[in-house]
């Protein structure tokens, strides 16, 4: 049985670890054959591999305590195991060895450029979720497969299941891919390839690379491996599943007998913002780690002319489409209300220079929310920032009041939803400086087409409930398909609350018209 993983277990004590860590500490400072034979006296084939894959997973640390880039551990195994890849040459062991020597050299110059920290961080087990979302030759599906493979060399214990939602799109697609994946990271002589089942198999250790449709989820429970468990996952084309529940069934049945998984989910995201794909990535969970890419990440000379042409081509013809089949950005339906909006993080010393700041209300209970908004407007660069929000279901005028107050958002005037003049009067009453909106004909429209012709920043970990209102809100069509004008009264509680809250600020500009 197999030490368990530790600092650099099991080569912890003697010359012959001393030697070892020398070689990842100095890179530039070569083995000697007596050194060689010190190392080989005192370790077994498996140790070494253990102590190397280790090494590899981003345990173990430089004298004095110093960090390693993975990039430096990768080139001191790779040097490493190069020494001893003539070593045992009929034994599992050794073939295990010159695979990982193989793949350890070729993985660091096979992945794009802008995928090298995604490496870093599953080498390590920095996360257990992977999102990867991209446009056409975004090499995304690439990292994927070099990266599995790379995984099961390193985990003798662990078996990969690729799923794509029908069986019968396989061997085409992934298959092909991983097919790809081996060759490039020079290991195909190791693997047996199988199309009935449809699998790939490590022959030095007898782990497998499984090929499944998810037509059938609950089909997944039979999956059997001969020994240790289904480590790694990868769900192609995510949105195409039926959903977060349909990947939840398969990982329920996956997930198990051990505490390092990894499970990776590749797609284009789909032209729709409304999509699950869309809005399950959207989620900011502990143990994920989203990354998006495009073509524009991958080396030119990967791609080719041919393909850099038609981006360009397309990016010329329509540049909606171009965004989203090369860029991998969900655009929309070409109904969004709002085509004007900046999503990114704003920062603390950009609030701190914020000096026009206006709030406002819609008033709700259930079904509909009671919506607030505190935004700062900037008038010379027809800016609006969304600073912060509360969106609740069944609160009353003073609890509502009580979380504004708390927040210490007493300081200025909060324009309401006139709708309800009582409500109005409970706040002012609870100590907040409330008044009513003046609506009036038209009113909608105007503030609606003003909010339009200004720039909406919103960064959605300050206000995600308006980051989904305003990215998600479009025209609704008719039984023919066609855009209706006017704009729907549904989701869209914090929109009106910004409306309202910058209601004196366009009244302005309307009564000049």
């Amino acid at each position: 049985m197999r030490n368990p993983p530790g600092d650099f277990l099991p080569l912890t004590k003697g010359k012959s670890s001393a030697i070892l860590r020398r070689v990842i500490g100095q890179r530039d400072t070569a083995l000697t054959e007596n050194e060689v034979r010190e190392v080989m006296a005192a370790a077994t084939e498996e140790e070494l591999l253990e102590f190397l894959s280790a090494v590899m997973r981003g345990q173990g640390t430089e004298a004095g305590g110093k960090e390693i880039s993975m990039g430096d551990r990768l080139k001191a195994c790779t040097g490493l195991l190069k020494l001893f890849e003539n070593r045992s040459p009929d034994s599992e062991a050794g073939d295990r060895e010159r695979a990982l020597a193989a793949a350890a050299e070729r993985i660091w110059k096979s992945i794009a450029p802008g995928f090298a920290a995604v490496l870093g961080d599953v080498l390590v087990h920095g996360h257990v979720h992977y999102d990867l979302a991209g446009g056409r030759g975004s090499m995304k599906s690439s990292f994927v497969s070099l990266t599995v493979v790379f995984l099961l060399l390193l985990e003798p214990e662990a078996h990969a299941m690729v799923l794509r939602k029908v069986a019968n799109t396989m061997r085409d697609s992934v298959y092909a891919q991983y097919f790809w994946a081996i060759e490039k990271l020079g290991v195909q002589p190791w693997f047996d390839c199988r199309l009935s089942p449809m699998e790939l198999i490590f022959r030095p250790t007898g782990q497998k690379i499984l090929f499944r449709g998810a037509d059938d989820p609950m089909k997944i429970k039979s999956v059997k491996v001969p020994f240790g468990r289904i480590a790694v996952t990868h769900f192609e084309e995510k949105d195409q599943f039926a959903g977060r529940g349909e990947i939840r069934t398969v990982l329920q049945s996956t997930m198990r007998g051990g505490d390092r998984f990894w499970n990776f989910e590749s797609y284009n995201p789909p032209v729709s913002r409304d999509n699950w794909a869309n809005l399950d990535s959207e989620l900011e969970l502990p143990n994920r780690l989203r990354h998006r890419s495009s073509y524009l990440d991958a080396p030119a000379e990967w791609l080719g002319e041919a393909f850099l042409q038609e981006a360009e081509n397309l990016r010329t013809a329509d540049e909606r489409a171009y965004r989203h089949e090369y860029l991998g950005e969900a655009v929309g339906t070409g109904g969004n209300v709002f085509e004007n909006l900046e999503l990114r993080e704003i920062t603390e010393e950009e609030l701190r220079s914020f000096d026009r700041i206006y709030m406002g209300v819609d008033w709700g209970f259930a079904p509909d929310p009671f919506a607030f908004i505190r935004l700062h407007y900037d008038a010379a660069r027809e800016r609006i920032c969304l600073l912060d929000e509360i969106c609740v279901l069944r609160q009353t005028n003073s609890m509502t009041a009580a979380a504004i107050l708390e927040r210490g958002y007493g300081d200025g005037v909060i324009t309401c939803d006139s709708a309800e003049p009582k409500s109005v009067a409970d706040f002012r009453s609870l100590g907040l400086n409330a008044r009513a909106a003046v609506k009036g004909p038209g009113s909608v429209e105007y503030g609606m087409k003003w909010l339009q012709g200004r720039k909406i920043v919103i960064d959605r970990r300050r206000t995600p409930e308006a980051y989904r209102e305003f990215s998600r809100y479009e025209f609704e069509r008719d039984r023919d398909g066609n855009f209706i004008s006017g704009y729907p009264d549904r989701d869209n509680h914090l929109i009106d609350a910004v409306r309202y809250a910058l209601e004196r600020v366009y009244a302005k500009y309307r009564s000049r018209a």
